[in-house]
């Protein structure tokens, strides 16, 4: 068995798939390097087999008719044949150094014997243009170095979340919790953070800065004007997190306020875009989510409406929504927000 399988989700990705794939091949023999093309028209599929050609222990290529992000990743869970599971986009890439203190930390513990859910890393925002690059360390909430519960996890920061870049979980624990994302669907990195966390009943931090997030790209999905565009699919994705866990029946008092807060944020990101649009119909939108809220859940509507975000976002008129966007401006400055 490998010790760590990492799915790279390709779409028309031949301008940056080598230098992403580059960086993972000094993983070595430890490593399964799973290039998922999902449908591309460009150069993509001949990149992945030349690649799972030269390197037939490391790397295989795996070729679908195009099913989304969300769908590129159920794939790479389906044929994982590492302990561990990782997610590198086509696009970002991972700091050499750090990459092998990682495999070095993950080997160690796997020979302990006691099973790890979830080990988490620093990722660094690589910003177009930007020469200063932010950096989402969790020195501050995160025990380090060493096997933890969520009950010594302190308190996350509002901008400060655990996202894809910044885990890898045991690829058994992503079967157990039934993980499967939605197809034609932006934003399941959400879900796929989000979704597995109840199963999670012990972390490990390691304080490197392992994730190299590219960000910048005009038709990037995290763009705003892109966001707006696809405001749908992102009210989607808000609301599967909503069906998809009961927060109100975790056992465990840190977790339960954990995710109660990563819903919140996410539920304001969709929010936000909606207001930012300006457009009536978004607008609209944006009453239709929180009454969405309100017939689903209205003990949950009410403990998202009354955070310090989710009250911003809902201050009437239009001198409310410029607070509200006032807000999300100091937001983006906190988290390198595209």
């Amino acid at each position: 068995m490998k010790l760590l399988t990492i799915t790279i989700p390709s779409y028309n990705s031949q301008d940056y798939l080598e230098r992403c794939v580059e960086s993972l091949l000094p993983g070595g023999d430890d490593v399964e390097i799973l290039i998922v093309d999902d449908g591309s028209t460009d150069r993509t599929p001949e990149i992945a087999d030349g690649y799972a050609q030269k390197y037939p222990n490391i790397v295989k290529a795996i070729h679908q008719e195009n099913g989304g992000h969300g769908e590129a990743v159920n794939t790479g869970i389906r044929n994982a044949s590492g302990l561990y599971f990782k997610v590198v986009d086509s696009d970002d890439w991972v700091d050499g150094e750090a990459y092998h203190a990682v495999l070095g930390a993950l080997a160690e513990i796997s020979r302990g014997g006691k099973p790890l859910d979830m080990l988490v890393s620093n990722f660094v925002y690589e910003k177009e243009g930007v020469k200063h690059k932010t950096v989402m360390k969790y020195t501050a909430m995160l025990p380090q170095g060493r096997i933890f519960g969520w009950e010594e996890a302190r308190h996350f920061h509002k901008g400060k979340y655990i996202l894809m870049h910044s885990v890898i979980y045991r690829t058994q624990l992503l079967h157990d919790c039934g993980l499967e994302l939605p197809k034609h669907t932006f934003y399941v990195d959400n879900l796929f953070v989000y979704v597995p966390l109840p199963y999670v009943k012990n972390l490990y931090y390691l304080d490197v800065d392992f994730y190299r997030y590219y960000i910048g790209r005009e038709d990037q999905s995290v763009n705003e004007k892109v966001m707006i565009r696809r405001i749908d699919q992102q009210i989607k994705v808000n609301k599967m997190m909503v069906e998809s866990v009961d927060l109100w029946k975790l056992p465990n008092r840190k977790l339960r306020k954990y995710m109660f807060n990563y819903l919140e944020i996410i539920t304001v990101v969709s929010t936000i875009m909606l207001i930012r649009s300006g457009t009536r119909e978004n607008l609209e939108k944006k009453r239709e989510l929180w009454k969405y809220l309100k017939d689903y859940d209205l003990r949950l509507f009410w403990r998202l409406r009354n955070g310090i975000m989710g009250h911003a976002m809902n201050l009437p008129g239009r001198g409310g929504r410029k607070i509200s966007v006032a807000a999300y401006k100091i937001s983006q400055k906190v988290v390198g927000f595209n």
